[in-house]
C-alpha cells in the first residue's frame, strides 16, 4: 500500500470553503477555491456521499453526476466532527482541536466522544473545547442571514454549539421540510443557509456504500438536490459537498482478542479507522512497535509527532491541542478497521467506515449549481 493520502489543506479542502464564501460576501477571507459572488447561497451537505462513492453509480444519481465538477479533500479523521468543526470555523483539525470522535481530555485521564458530547464525569464546554469565532457569526457580522436547516434533535446539542454557533436553526423533519426551508431562507436578500441530510452515512455504515439500501438513499439524495436547485432565485448558487467518503470492512481486528495491542495504552480513543492511542508514561515507543507489528501492511502507525510533522491535521497543530491527539496513531487502510468489540458494540456491527487517510474516505465532490 502506498502512503497515506494528504488533505489538501490550504489549497482544496473543505477548511478552504469558509474563506472563500466569505470572501464572495465581503469578508476578509481568502478565496481559495475561487467561488464566485452571490448574494443568496445555499449549502447541501450530504453526509458520506464521497467523491468516489458517486463517481461509482452515476445511473442512480443522474442530476448530480451530470452536475459533477472538483474534488476536494475533507481533513483527517475524515469523520463527521471534525469535517463539521472545518465547515463551522474555515480551520483545519490542528487548529480547531477537534481532532477525533473520541479524544483525550487532557490530564484528566477520560475519553470525551465528541460526536455525542458525552464524557464521564463533569461535562464539557462547547465554547470551551472549540473557542473558534464561526464562519456564521463572521457572516452574520457581515449581514448575512446564517440559516441551518435540520432535524430539530441536533439543536442545542454539544456538537451543535461547537460548530454551528451563529446560526439561526430551521427545524425540518421531512424532505419536504427542508425543501421548504430552504426556500423560505432564499427570500432574504443576503443568506447563506446550510441544509444537512445524514441518513446515506446511516445506511452505509449498517449495510455498506453501494448495499440496495445505500443505493435507495443515494437515489432520494439525488432527488432532493433537483429540487433544492429548483428553488433556487435568479443569480443564487448552491455547492453540494459531503463531510467525507466511505469504505467497507473485510478485515475487522478485535482489540478485546488482542490483548498485546492494550499494554502500555491507557486510553483507547478515535475511532475504527483512526485510532488515538494515549500511552502510559513512557510506554510510547514500545506501544507503536507493538501496533506496527500486529498491523503491519493493514495500517499506517505513527507517532504523534510523526503524524503533526507530516501535515495530517493541517499546518501547525494549537499546544494546547496537542495532548488531544494520541502519542501513537493508528490509521488503517484497505479494508481493515480496529474495534474493541465488547465496548463498541455498535461500531463492531458496522459494514462501513469511514476516518482514514485514503481517497475513498478523503475525496468529496464540491458541486456548483448556479440559477
Amino acid at each position: 500500500m502506498a502512503g497515506p493520502h494528504l488533505p489538501a489543506y490550504g489549497a482544496a479542502s473543505l477548511s478552504d470553503f469558509p474563506g472563500s464564501l466569505l470572501a464572495t460576501f465581503g469578508g476578509d477571507g481568502d478565496n481559495t477555491l475561487g467561488l464566485e459572488p452571490a448574494s443568496r447561497v445555499c449549502l447541501f451537505l450530504v453526509d458520506g456521499m464521497g467523491a468516489e462513492l458517486l463517481r461509482a453509480h452515476p445511473g442512480t444519481a443522474p442530476f448530480l453526476s451530470g452536475a459533477l465538477g472538483r474534488t476536494i479533500t475533507a481533513g483527517f479523521p475524515s469523520s463527521t466532527p471534525t469535517s463539521l468543526a472545518t465547515l463551522g470555523t474555515g480551520g483545519t483539525p490542528g487548529e480547531h482541536g477537534m481532532i477525533g470522535i473520541q479524544m483525550a481530555v487532557p490530564g484528566e485521564g477520560r475519553l470525551f466522544n465528541c460526536l455525542r458530547w458525552t464524557a464521564p464525569g463533569l461535562p464539557i464546554d462547547p465554547e470551551v473545547w472549540q473557542p473558534a469565532t464561526t464562519v456564521y457569526q463572521r457572516l452574520t457580522a457581515l449581514d448575512v442571514d446564517a440559516v441551518y436547516v435540520a432535524t430539530a434533535a441536533f439543536d442545542g446539542s454539544g456538537l451543535n454549539r461547537a460548530v454551528y454557533r451563529g446560526v439561526h436553526h430551521l427545524h425540518a423533519e421531512s424532505i419536504d421540510e427542508r425543501v421548504e426551508g430552504v426556500r423560505h431562507a432564499l427570500q432574504a436578500p443576503r443568506t447563506f443557509v446550510t441544509v444537512y441530510y445524514g441518513d446515506l452515512d446511516a445506511a452505509g455504515h449498517l449495510s455498506g456504500w453501494g448495499s440496495p439500501a445505500w443505493l435507495e438513499q443515494l437515489a432520494i439524495v439525488d432527488r432532493m438536490a433537483e429540487r433544492l436547485a429548483e428553488t433556487l432565485p435568479p443569480g443564487a448558487v448552491m455547492y453540494v459537498t459531503a463531510d467525507h467518503g466511505m469504505v467497507n470492512a473485510t478485515d475487522k481486528v478485535d482489540v478485546d482478542q488482542h490483548p498485546e495491542l492494550m499494554e502500555g495504552v491507557a486510553l483507547l480513543g478515535g475511532e475504527p479507522r483512526a485510532r488515538h492511542l494515549y500511552t502510559l508514561a513512557g510506554a510510547a515507543s514500545a506501544v507503536e512497535a507493538t501496533w506496527r507489528e500486529m498491523l503491519d501492511g493493514r495500517a499506517w502507525v505513527v507517532s504523534r509527532e510523526e503524524a503533526v510533522d507530516s501535515g495530517w491535521f493541517g499546518g501547525s497543530v494549537r499546544r494546547e491541542w496537542l495532548p488531544r491527539i494520541g502519542d501513537v496513531v493508528a490509521v488503517p487502510y484497505g479494508g481493515c478497521v480496529v474495534i474493541p468489540a465488547e465496548t463498541e458494540k455498535l461500531e463492531w456491527a458496522f459494514t462501513g467506515y469511514h476516518g482514514s487517510l485514503t481517497v475513498e474516505e478523503l475525496n468529496v465532490p464540491l458541486l456548483e449549481i448556479h440559477r
